[in-house]
C-alpha cells in the first residue's frame, strides 16, 4: 500500500501519552493529515480503548468529507502500545495525561529519556506552568506547550504556549505544525492559565456563582453569553463539555497563583464531590442523556 505523505510541515512520526478523550482527539487530527501515530497508555485495557476512540474518529471524518484516505489506510498508520520504549523513532511526541503537575512531570520525563536529541516534546497543558514543566527536563529547548481544545475535531484553535527556553527553531515549527493540521494558532508566553483557560474559567466562575446565588438559571445564563455576545457555547455548557473536575483543577491552580479572583465557588466543589463532572458522567450543569 502507498502510504501518503503528511502535510507540508508536519512531521511525520508523532506519538501522544495518553489516549482519553483529548489524547485520541490529538492522534486523530494528526492522523488525518497523514502522519504515523502512536498512542502510548498505561495498561493494555486503556490502550485498546484508546484504539477505538481513534479509530471511530477516523470512520467519523471520513463520513463528514474531512480526508479522502480510505479507514484501512488510516488505520494502518495508528499503532497503540503501552511502552514508552515505542517513542524512540518519533520526531514529536504530545503529552496528554491528566492536569496533576507529579504525573504531568513523571510523563514528560519519561518521554524525553526515550526520544532523539532533535525531537520535540510538547505538554497539552490547559493551565499548569510551561517554564516549570521545562524546568525539570533536560532539553528545555525541545519542549512547549500544545494547548488543543475539546473536542479537537472541531476546534479551529490551538494554543502555542513558549517557555522561556523554548528555541526559536521550534517556536517556528509549532506554528507551521498547527497550520498543518488546519487550525490556527494563539502564540502566548507562559503565564498563568495562558490566555484561552484564564478567560474562559474567570467567566466560567462567575456563571457558577450566579448560579449559586440565584440570579438566573444555568440555561438564561448560557443564553445570555450565546445571543447577546454569540458565544458558540455558553460557559456552563462548555464546563460540562470540558469536565466540572477538570475546571476545579484549572480554578485551584489559577486561584494560588493569582489569587481570590479564581476561587472556585462552592457549587463546583460540591457537584464534583457528588460525581457530577458533565458530560462524561451524564450530569453536571446540565443533563446529558445517554454519555
Amino acid at each position: 500500500m502507498n502510504l501518503p505523505k503528511p502535510a507540508a510541515g508536519l512531521p511525520a512520526r508523532v506519538g501522544v501519552l495518553g489516549g482519553g478523550r483529548m489524547g485520541a482527539g490529538i492522534a486523530h487530527a494528526f492522523l488525518v493529515k497523514g502522519a504515523d501515530v502512536l498512542v502510548v497508555e498505561r495498561d493494555d485495557q486503556s490502550a485498546e480503548a484508546a484504539r477505538e476512540r481513534v479509530e471511530s474518529a477516523a470512520a467519523k471524518s471520513i463520513e463528514r468529507g474531512m480526508t479522502d484516505a480510505n479507514l484501512d489506510e488510516m488505520v494502518s498508520r495508528l499503532a497503540v502500545g503501552v511502552d514508552y520504549d515505542a517513542f524512540a523513532d518519533r520526531q514529536l511526541v504530545v503529552e496528554a495525561v491528566p492536569e496533576d503537575w507529579d504525573l504531568k512531570v513523571t510523563s514528560l520525563r519519561g518521554i524525553e529519556e526515550r526520544l532523539g536529541h532533535d525531537a520535540f516534546l510538547a505538554s497539552n497543558t490547559s493551565s499548569l506552568s510551561v517554564n516549570g514543566l521545562a524546568g525539570e527536563l533536560k532539553r528545555p529547548e525541545n519542549f512547549l506547550g500544545l494547548h488543543f481544545f475539546n473536542p479537537v475535531p472541531a476546534s479551529t484553535l490551538i494554543e502555542v504556549v513558549l517557555g522561556e527556553r523554548t528555541s526559536p527553531e521550534l517556536a517556528a515549527a509549532a506554528k507551521g505544525w498547527v497550520e498543518a493540521l488546519g487550525k490556527t494558532a494563539v502564540v502566548v508566553n507562559d503565564a498563568p492559565g495562558f490566555a484561552s483557560s484564564r478567560l474562559g474559567v474567570a467567566i466560567a466562575l462567575e456563571a457558577m456563582r450566579m448560579v449559586e446565588e440565584g440570579v438566573a438559571s444555568a440555561e438564561d445564563i448560557d443564553a445570555a453569553m450565546v445571543l447577546g455576545y454569540k458565544h458558540p457555547t455558553g460557559p456552563l455548557r462548555t464546563t460540562d463539555i470540558v469536565g466540572l473536575d477538570v475546571r476545579l483543577g484549572i480554578a485551584e491552580y489559577l486561584h494560588s497563583t493569582l489569587g481570590e479572583r479564581f476561587a472556585p465557588p462552592r457549587i463546583l466543589r460540591d457537584k464534583v464531590a457528588r460525581g457530577e463532572l458533565g458530560r462524561k458522567t451524564g450530569k453536571g450543569f446540565f443533563d446529558w442523556p445517554g454519555q
